[in-house]
């Protein structure tokens, strides 16, 4: 065992000082810095990615004879609460050229159990899940 102190180990400020600018030197540019420009293939993917063909307001706006799932599933956002109904069921009871936003929020206000007595919070606030 020594009887060196502990302070024989670490570096001196200035030596400290240049392994701090050797580091840097080293390390040098990101090659993906925040504000670099993106890749063109990286907007391919994106782009040929079939979930971009649609936003989700659009499909919110279709009506029901132009979605081609068979099971239509609506959640509330407030109490996490799901409602499934099949795409026929829903033609029966609304008609086809109903829009899907409108028979979602139908389904949603039928079984709603969030009530507040305040017209703006009352209700299910529908999130639109996709497959």
């Amino acid at each position: 065992m020594t009887d060196r102190p502990a302070s024989w180990r670490m570096p001196t400020p200035k030596q400290m000082e240049k392994l701090a600018i050797e580091a840097a030197r080293r390390q040098g540019p990101s090659p993906a810095a925040p504000d670099a420009p993106l890749p063109a293939e990286y907007w391919e993917s994106v782009l040929k990615d079939p979930r971009a063909d649609e936003s989700g307001a659009e499909r919110r706006q279709r009506r029901l004879s132009e979605i081609q799932r068979h099971v239509l599933r609506i959640s509330c956002r407030r109490c996490e609460r799901s409602v499934e109904i099949q795409k026929a069921d829903a033609v029966r009871l609304y008609g086809g050229n109903a829009l899907w936003k409108d028979v979602a929020q139908r389904l949603l206000d039928n079984t709603c159990q969030q009530r507040t007595g305040r017209h703006e919070e009352d209700g299910c606030w529908p999130a639109f899940e996709t497959p």
